[in-house]
């Protein structure tokens, strides 16, 4: 279990780290993504603990990657301005 928790957060911390590398200009500030990367990986590894019962170590980490990247993308900002139309138009 320690083994899974700790490789998960090491893959939620590098997935966190390569997005605010890749996508600096559409997420808020490093102090923020990373560690919202980091809790995205643990809770993944901890529902998929859960629902396998202890399961393989390649199931938990899939589903730490797939929680991390949820809540990563849930930090996107739009890439260009919005434009708002009024209601008459």
């Amino acid at each position: 279990m320690l083994l899974e928790a700790l490789s998960s957060a090491i893959l939620g911390l590098a997935l966190a780290w390569a997005a605010s590398r890749r996508l600096p200009h559409r997420l808020p500030d490093r102090t923020l993504v990373l560690p919202t990367g980091v809790a995205g990986a643990l809770f993944g590894a901890f529902v998929m603990n859960i629902a396998l019962d202890a399961g393989s170590l390649p199931a938990v980490l899939f589903g730490a990657v797939v929680v991390s990247v949820a809540s990563l993308s849930l930090l996107l900002r739009p890439a260009g301005r919005l434009r708002r139309r009024s209601a008459t138009a």
